[in-house]
């Protein structure tokens, strides 16, 4: 059997021995092969020889994928796929989104009850469940949605190779959770059949015809698993040449000639377009650290390190996309002027050939609500875009396109704008939506779906679904970084700036505010230990604030109180004699006051940071670059309790270099491996 086919779904049958995967085969009566979990040894094998008796169990479950395998501190746990929604069908394979899994402790002497009550265990198990219920995890059984059309151009399938040998491994998701199987694999026992890459991101297909013409419009983002994680704690690049919140958005369309069809409106495709474009995080090191300020403090590192690291990013796009167009959306002015500078000043250092810088001050060209401007940025990237890629010819623009029997591409796409703003979100959602409109009116032109002289907005309808794909697709990347949906959203889906937009942004921007400030540590620490860049020790346990002083943790309630006691002297009904209780209110606003004083004064205390990578380095970087003043961190004298090292951890891919170890004078307390007890239920 070629390992070239992926096992579609299959039978999972649980034992106090063992986890057997039997792939359950359209046509066949018995199953060529088996999968088997052993849970007393934790050993991997494949069963090749076909089963006559049936497999003893407790109960099967149906199965449609493995995520893999994870480790944490007590026991390995097994992540299967249990539950799938079909999202459409893409150049002959179904696209799938996962929506329900089962996270099972392997050895046999687990016991799930005191594994939930196991402190270290049951917060690691929280974590990984909910970052499987809130992420948009997408597979296929036949096409390998990690990697662009143009990279599967010309794949070769041969005998004995998975899907997994030839992904993007920047966007298998999973690719930690799968190396238990991959290590099987290079061991000799071929397990390609089982070992399923997912994408996190979006995924969206339309039919849609215009002037007769019936074609499929896509749109694919993927995520990428390096340096991956939420708004303000993971931000710039690190020393790999990794950034932050980096996507690769791919635009499809897919059509037939005409008068060729298969009937029943069914597309086959023999025409194929894609337009890629990606963002990613401004690529130097620099930081905002959460103080409870609606703008935190904004510091830029000016490491030895940055050069380097900067090139080692843009040789990773070139080596992949060609020619990098940078387009930087980020304020000229105020808080964001100094990563502007920071920016401009290490891309004349690395002195790329095939790197080209593009600025517009998106803010400033856009004001008062005049979004059409947009169209300024691509009149500039235009003549520096068109006539690459093409292959022969020199009269159409950026874009791959593909002849189905053709024997070479009619164009390859050769160049790739890189986007970013300060969170490549809102602003990077705009103007890639506007680029990517551009880009289609240039293929829909040259395939003969529109005149020369036509227009997309002469087709209402089609533009409807195109703006309710891309917004749909801004939402769902903002909901992964920032946690709510993306601002300016309205442009995006109506091609109109409103006062209810805006309205609607500042309701988000609130939510942003409380998220990232309270919310957003255990969804860092879920990133980090789903991606590996946590990795966890047997009988370690997990770093978290050290004890802080009686001052600090109550001063909260402090607050509570006096506002508390000021609102009832204020509305509780009394006595005429008003003036008696006036001393009283004075007293419980002023404490109300200095309470609110405090806790601002401290404000990097009360921010819920992560715990498994905490952000020392920015938290306690001294050395060069701009730092804004230092709010919110102790400075009236009472010591600032900060997440300490020594987590009780392995290093991960990016291990203890991922986001710093710092020292601290700090005392870390850490929840130990201790007896545990059952749980009642």
């Amino acid at each position: 059997m070629s390992a070239n086919y992926l096992h579609t779904s299959y039978n999972l049958y649980i034992s106090p021995d063992a986890y057997t995967f039997e792939p359950v085969v359209a046509g066949a009566s018995e199953p060529s092969e088996t999968l088997l979990i052993d849970r007393r040894s934790g050993s991997i094998n494949l069963n090749p020889a076909k089963r006559h008796t049936p497999v003893a169990h407790e109960r099967v479950i149906t199965v449609y994928g493995i995520m893999g395998i994870l480790s944490l501190t007590t026991a390995d746990f097994l992540i299967v796929i249990t539950n799938r929604a079909r999202h459409g069908r893409l150049i002959g394979s179904e696209i799938y989104l996962a929506t329900d899994f089962k996270v099972l402790p392997i050895p046999s002497t687990a016991n799930s009850a005191q594994l939930l009550d196991h402190p270290v265990e049951k917060k690691l198990l929280t974590l990984v469940k909910n970052h499987l219920d809130t992420g948009r995890f997408w597979f296929s059984y036949g096409w390998d949605l990690t990697r662009r059309l143009q990279a599967q151009y010309g794949d070769v399938k041969r005998e004995g190779e998975g899907m997994w040998r030839r992904c993007d491994e920047r966007f298998w998701w999973n690719r930690y959770l799968s190396e238990r199987l991959i290590e099987v694999t290079e061991q000799g026992q071929d397990l390609s059949r089982f070992i399923l890459p997912v994408v996190y991101g979006t995924f969206d297909i339309r039919h849609c015809v215009l002037n007769t013409r019936p074609f499929l419009f896509c749109v694919i983002s993927r995520r990428s698993r390096y340096r991956a994680g939420t708004r303000y704690f993971v931000r710039g690049i690190d020393a790999s040449g990794h950034v932050a919140n980096f996507v690769e958005t791919e635009q499809l369309v897919l059509l037939d000639p005409v008068g060729h069809s298969l009937g029943g409106g069914r597309i086959e495709g023999r025409t194929r377009l894609s337009f890629v474009q990606t963002r990613g995080s401004t690529p130097i090191f620099w930081a905002e650290v959460n103080n409870l300020r609606y703008k935190p403090d904004l510091q830029i590192m000016e490491v030895p390190e940055t050069t380097g690291a900067l090139r080692a990013h843009l040789e990773d796009l070139t080596k992949a996309y060609g020619t990098v167009y940078l387009v930087n959306l980020v304020n000229q002015k105020g808080h964001e002027k100094p990563v502007k500078d920071a920016y401009e000043k290490y891309v004349l250092e690395a002195n790329m050939p095939e790197v080209k810088y593009e600025y517009f001050d998106f803010h400033h060209e856009c004001r008062k609500m005049r979004w059409d401007r947009i169209q300024l940025l691509i009149d500039r990237l235009e003549p520096a875009l068109k006539d690459r890629g093409c292959v022969p010819s020199t009269t159409t623009t950026l874009y791959f396109q593909q002849e189905l029997g053709q024997p070479a591409p009619v164009h390859l796409q050769t160049a790739v704008v890189r986007s970013n703003c300060m969170d490549c979100l809102d602003r990077t959602n705009v103007v890639q939506s506007a680029l990517a409109r551009w880009s289609l009116l240039q293929q829909l032109r040259a395939t003969g779906v529109l005149g020369k002289e036509e227009r997309l907005e002469d087709h209402m309808d089609f533009m409807n679904v195109f703006r309710e794909v891309w917004a749909d697709h801004g939402d769902a990347i903002a909901y992964a970084y920032a946690g709510t949906g993306a601002l300016k959203a309205d442009y995006t889906r109506t091609g109109k700036r409103t006062k209810e937009g805006a309205l609607r942004d500042g309701w988000n921007g609130m939510q942003r505010y409380v998220r990232n400030n309270f919310l957003d540590g255990p969804r860092q620490d879920a990133y980090d230990l789903f991606t590996g860049a946590w990795r966890a020790r047997r009988g370690g346990g997990v770093g978290g604030w050290e004890q802080r002083s009686v001052l600090v943790r109550g001063m909260p309630y402090v607050l509570l109180f006096a506002v508390v006691m000021v609102f009832a002297g204020v509305m509780l009904p009394r006595s005429s004699s008003t003036l008696s209780i006036l001393p009283f209110n004075l007293l419980f606003l002023l404490l109300a006051l200095l309470a609110s004083y405090f806790i601002a004064a401290h404000g990097v205390s009360y921010v819920n940071w992560p715990r498994l990578n905490p952000p020392l380095d920015m938290l306690t970087y001294a050395g060069p670059g701009f730092k804004e003043p230092r709010h919110g961190r102790g400075d009236i004298g009472v010591p600032l309790p900060v997440l300490g090292a020594g987590l009780g951890a392995g290093g991960g891919e990016k291990g203890e270099k991922g986001r710093g170890r710092l020292n601290s004078a700090m005392r870390v307390e850490e929840m130990e491996m201790g007896a545990t007890k059952k749980r009642t239920d």
